[in-house]
C-alpha cells in the first residue's frame, strides 16, 4: 500500500503541479492507497485536505490512516479544490455508491480543475466495465501491478482519461491481456508469393464488401489473394486475381485462409459459397453475412481441427449464440468454446477469445471506425495474419491491433478504402 500510494502521489504531482488537492478515502483498502497520497503530497509541501466516507475498516487502511497527522473531515463535509484524487472505492466494488457519495462525489469533480482515480473511479465494477453508478471524467487513472478489464471495457473506459499502470513489485499472471502490437517476420529471400500467405476471399451479392476484404488482406501482407467471383470488380487492386470457381478452387493446398462473409447475401446461393468454404478444409475466417448464414449450425465448427475465427458484432453475436448471457468477456469466452472457434466480438473495446479460454481485450478503438466497411476491412487483415502462419488467436489479436492503429493513422473523416490505404505504414511498425 505503500508504494502504491507512494507511486501514485508522484503521478499527482507531476501531472497537477503544486494546486491544492482534496483526497477522498473510502473505508477500504483503496481508501488507505489515498491516506498515502496525501501524505506523500504533503511531504512534497503540497496543501492537501483529506475526506473521508467513514471509518477505515480493513487493517491496512488502518494502517496508512494512523500515518496521516492531517485533518480528516467527513465526506458530505469536503469543500471544492483545484484537484480532485478519488480514493473512495477502487477494485471490487459490487454494489452503487450510497445516495450522498455518490452526490458528493459529483459535486466536487466538477468543481475541480483536474480529476485523478485511483485504481478504477469509484462508482465502476472490477471486471466487466458496468458503471454501478454516475461517475465523472478524469484526466488520469492511476492502477497497481496490471489493468484490470474495467480499464479496457466500456462503458467504463471511457471516463477513465489516461491510464497509468504502476508496477509495485507485485506478480501478476492471467489467462487475459491488452492487445499490443505483434511483431511479425519480414520476408526473407527464401519467401515467395505463397509462403508469404495465399487468401482466398468469396464474394456474393455485394462484391464491394468482399473487395474490400480482398484489398485489406492484400495491403496486410499476404503474397497471393484471389477474389472469388462472377463478375470482375474494379475496385480492388490490379495485383488481386480475379475470377469465378468452385469448390476445387478453394482446396488449393497452398490456401493459406478462406474469408467468407463480406457482402454474401443471404440466399440459397451465399448459403452454398458458406458450404464450399465450411468443406475445403482450410483456415477459415467467417465474418458478416456468413455468420447469420452460420446460426444454427454450429456443429460444422466442432468438427474442425483447426478452430476457425468468427467476427460477430454484437447483432451477429446474438443470432448466432442466442443463449449465452454474461458480460462481453464472458459472453465471447463462452461462445468460443461453445463453437470450438476464436470469437473476435467486435466494438469500441474488441474482445478476442479462444476455445481454451485465453482472452485479450483492445485498447479503446476511435470512434470513427463507426463506418461501413471498417467491418470487412478487420476480416481480410485477419485472414492475411492467418494465411501468413499465426496461430488463430494470435493472428486475430494482431488483425485488431493492426486495425486500430490504421484508423488512427487514417484520422476521423476516414472511409474504410483509408484504412487499407493505411495498412502498409502500419505494418512496417510490426517488423
Amino acid at each position: 500500500m505503500d508504494r502504491a500510494g507512494t507511486a501514485a502521489a508522484e503521478v499527482v504531482r507531476r501531472h497537477a503541479g503544486p494546486l491544492r488537492t482534496l483526497v477522498l478515502c473510502g473505508p477500504g483498502n483503496n481508501g488507505g492507497d489515498g491516506y498515502v497520497v496525501a501524505r506523500r503530497l504533503r511531504e512534497r509541501g503540497i496543501d492537501v485536505r483529506v475526506a473521508a466516507f467513514g471509518e477505515p475498516r480493513s487493517d491496512a487502511c488502518k494502517w496508512a490512516r494512523s500515518r496521516w497527522d492531517g485533518e480528516v473531515v467527513p465526506l458530505a463535509e469536503a469543500e471544492c479544490s483545484p484537484v480532485l484524487v478519488d480514493a473512495l472505492f477502487g477494485t471490487g466494488l459490487t454494489r452503487p455508491l450510497d445516495r450522498p457519495a455518490a452526490d458528493a462525489l459529483m459535486h466536487l469533480a466538477g468543481e475541480a480543475q483536474v480529476r485523478i482515480a485511483i485504481d478504477l473511479p469509484s462508482g465502476a465494477a472490477t471486471d466487466d466495465g458496468r458503471l454501478l453508478s454516475p461517475v465523472p471524467d478524469y484526466e488520469i487513472t492511476v492502477t497497481f501491478g496490471a489493468l484490470k478489464p474495467s480499464h479496457l471495457l466500456q462503458p467504463c473506459a471511457r471516463h477513465l482519461g489516461r491510464v497509468i499502470v504502476v508496477d509495485i513489485g507485485i506478480e501478476t499472471a492471467s489467462r487475459l491481456h491488452e492487445i499490443g502490437r505483434t511483431r511479425l517476420v519480414a520476408p526473407g529471400p527464401d519467401d515467395h508469393k505463397y509462403s508469404r500467405g495465399y487468401v482466398a476471399v468469396l464474394a456474393g451479392d455485394m462484391p464491394g464488401a468482399a473487395s474490400l476484404g480482398a484489398s485489406a488482406a492484400l495491403r496486410a501482407g499476404a503474397g497471393y489473394v484471389r477474389l472469388v467471383a462472377d463478375r470482375i470488380s474494379g475496385a480492388v487492386p490490379m495485383a488481386v486475381v480475379q475470377g469465378s470457381g468452385g469448390p476445387d478452387v478453394l482446396r488449393d493446398v497452398r490456401i493459406g485462409a478462406i474469408l467468407v462473409g463480406p457482402g454474401l447475401g443471404r440466399d440459397a446461393g451465399a448459403a452454398r459459397l458458406l458450404d464450399q468454404a465450411l468443406d475445403a478444409g482450410r483456415p477459415l475466417i467467417v465474418d458478416a453475412d456468413a455468420l447469420v448464414l452460420l446460426a444454427g449450425r454450429l456443429d460444422r465448427l466442432r468438427e474442425r481441427a483447426s478452430p476457425p475465427i468468427l467476427t460477430p458484432h454484437e447483432g451477429e453475436f446474438a443470432r448466432l449464440f442466442p443463449d449465452v448471457g454474461g458480460d462481453k468477456l464472458a459472453r465471447a469466452r463462452a461462445a468460443a468454446q461453445s463453437a470450438n472457434a476464436v470469437v473476435v466480438l467486435k466494438g469500441p473495446d474488441t474482445v478476442v477469445a479462444a476455445p481454451d479460454g485465453a482472452a485479450a481485450i483492445s485498447p479503446p478503438a476511435p470512434s470513427w471506425l463507426a463506418s461501413a466497411g471498417t467491418g470487412d476491412v478487420l476480416a481480410g487483415i485477419i485472414a492475411a495474419m492467418r494465411a501468413r502462419g499465426l496461430a488463430p488467436f494470435e493472428a486475430a489479436c494482431a488483425a485488431v491491433w493492426l486495425h486500430g492503429r490504421a484508423a488512427r493513422k487514417a484520422g476521423p473523416a476516414l472511409i474504410a478504402d483509408d484504412l487499407v490505404a493505411a495498412l502498409p505504414s502500419v505494418l512496417t511498425e510490426c517488423l
